[in-house]
C-alpha cells in the first residue's frame, strides 16, 4: 500500500525535463533560443515556474498531513491499548 502511494506521488524529473540545472533560470536554453529565433511571442516562464513550485508545495503539505495523520492514529492506538 505504501509503495502504491509513493508511486503516485513520485514524478521522475528526468523523464519530464524538469530537473533543475545551474545554467540559468530556464530549463532548456536551446528551446528558448529556438523560440526567440522563430519570432513568436515570449513565453511566460515565470508563471510555469510558479505553478511547478505550487504543485511541489501542495505535494509536501499532503505528505506532511499524511505523516501527521499516521502518527495521530499510532498515538491514539497506543493510548487505547494502554487502557486495557
Amino acid at each position: 500500500m505504501l509503495r502504491a502511494l509513493l508511486h503516485l506521488c513520485h514524478r521522475p524529473a528526468l523523464r519530464f525535463g524538469l530537473r533543475r540545472d545551474g545554467n540559468g533560470r530556464f530549463r532548456e536554453p536551446r528551446f528558448v533560443s529556438f523560440m526567440a529565433q522563430s519570432n513568436r511571442k515570449l513565453l511566460d516562464t515565470d508563471l510555469h515556474d510558479t505553478v511547478l513550485r505550487g504543485r511541489k508545495l501542495v505535494k509536501n503539505i499532503f505528505r506532511l498531513a499524511l505523516v501527521g495523520g499516521c502518527a495521530w492514529v499510532v498515538l491514539e492506538s497506543a493510548k487505547a491499548l494502554s487502557v486495557f
